[in-house]
């Protein structure tokens, strides 16, 4: 999101020519990983727009559903809940794990920009880590409690440290973290078994009702004190999949060193495996563990999801590779992976507004009618951002949060020597 710059074109790399309408700084930066973080934004709000959608919003993480979605296609197969079901597939954690490795991606560019410069590393970046926090931190408390900015904000100045050690302590912590994260999914799957959680066959996931009329019918700053009461429990997921978050920054910077990201022959090589590989192996695995059921909820969301997030880069590679650069849907999804940031906050912005009882409520209000309203409002604020996101870049270099970080970065005296 934040862990990129303009320098995003890789050494002997050909820029693409520009859009019209784009800013001419376009051209020189790696067009695939733009689209790959536009792509990333719209996947992220397809998993959020249910949590904001359900009754108790956001609360929903705490709490457990009784059934997976293709468990509830299967005992009702109606268009209604197979819709439901194929949509949360196609979304669960894929997006996620490659907004992650993305941003390892982003890493590894400013990494090499400074060592060009002759610049010191991690040196100023630190600043940018803290301020990547501080943004996170006052998102989760006004917007959205399932906020990923904290949790990418810790985990980049651990590896932007690891990017100065030699590549064989960097692979053996990158291989490390990967057991550690898969021993991790298997002791919580193993106790999810086990030991059954409260309110699985509850309707609702057994959000209790107090919690349910905060969000259909409290106040802003009600809903403000109860995600700072429940702020650890709310912030569970960045605290135990911090060793995954490690593997797939380092994945990222490894990739992007292989060259797996341009436009040259060796680059669509490399994505060809990753398709072949994470679609071969990743839809089978993660049809697989989605019908298991809630008790392998861990191993879908991340083991099987990150395998099938390889393959949609190299998905997406393809479909890149023969798109036309200057159409629509590359250049508004380009525009807003630009301005990734303001993206990712703009959408769960919209989200809460047309959701919760502070705004239009649409969650209370149409509570029982189906997933096709759901459905419906991802479809809407998705179509918003990318016309925003184009619109905006005709006319700024930056999108409004990345200038912000950008001005606040600036007056550094670090930054300015």
């Amino acid at each position: 999101m934040t862990g990129h710059t303009d320098e995003t074109r890789a050494p002997d790399t050909p820029a693409a020519p520009a859009a019209p309408g784009a800013p001419a700084a376009a051209s020189r930066r790696l067009p695939l990983l733009d689209v790959l973080r536009g792509v990333a934004i719209l996947g992220t709000l397809a998993t959020n727009v249910w949590l904001f959608a359900a009754p108790g919003g956001e609360a929903n993480m705490l709490f457990t559903a009784s059934l997976s979605p293709l468990e509830a296609a299967l005992a009702d197969p109606s268009p209604a809940t197979v819709a439901e079901g194929v949509f949360l597939l196609l979304s669960n954690g894929k997006f996620l794990a490659l907004l992650t490795l993305l941003f390892g991606v982003g890493l590894a560019i400013q990494f090499r920009s400074a060592a060009k410069k002759g610049g010191r590393w991690p040196g100023p970046y630190k600043w940018r880590a803290l301020f990547l926090f501080t943004e996170g931190l006052v998102h989760f408390t006004l917007v959205f409690a399932a906020d990923v900015l904290m949790g990418y904000a810790v985990t980049s100045l651990l590896v932007a440290w690891l990017l100065t050690r030699s590549q064989r302590a960097q692979n053996a912590v990158m291989w490390t973290c990967l057991v550690l994260h898969l021993a991790v999914v298997g002791l919580l799957t193993a106790a999810y078994t086990l030991f059954p959680q409260p309110g699985e066959q509850s309707a609702d996931g057994g959000v209790p009702a107090d919690v349910v009329d905060l969000y259909a019918h409290g106040g802003y700053l009600e809903q403000i004190a109860f995600r700072l009461d429940n702020a650890l429990a709310m912030r569970s997921e960045p605290i135990i999949t911090f060793a995954f978050m490690v593997f797939m920054f380092l994945l990222g910077v490894r990739l992007f060193r292989a060259g797996a990201f341009g436009g040259d022959a060796a680059g669509r090589r490399l994505r060809g495996r990753l398709l072949a590989w994470g679609l071969g192996v990743g839809v089978p695995l993660n049809i697989a563990t989605a019908l298991g059921g809630a008790d392998l909820f861990f191993v879908d969301r991340y083991v099987a999801a990150p395998v099938v997030a390889l393959g949609l880069v190299g998905a997406i590679g393809w479909l890149v590779d023969r798109a036309d650069p200057a159409g629509w849907g590359i250049v508004s999804l380009s525009s807003l992976g630009r301005m990734a940031m303001s993206g990712y906050v703009a959408q769960n912005l919209l989200c809460m507004l047309a959701c919760y009882g502070v705004g239009l409520g649409l969650a209370a209000r149409l509570d029982g009618t189906g997933p096709w309203w759901v459905m419906g409002l991802w479809a809407a604020v998705a179509a918003l951002l990318l016309a925003w996101s184009t619109l905006w870049l005709r006319r700024f270099r930056l999108g409004p949060l990345e200038a912000l970080q950008k001005a606040v970065l600036g007056r550094l005296p670090e930054r300015r020597r």
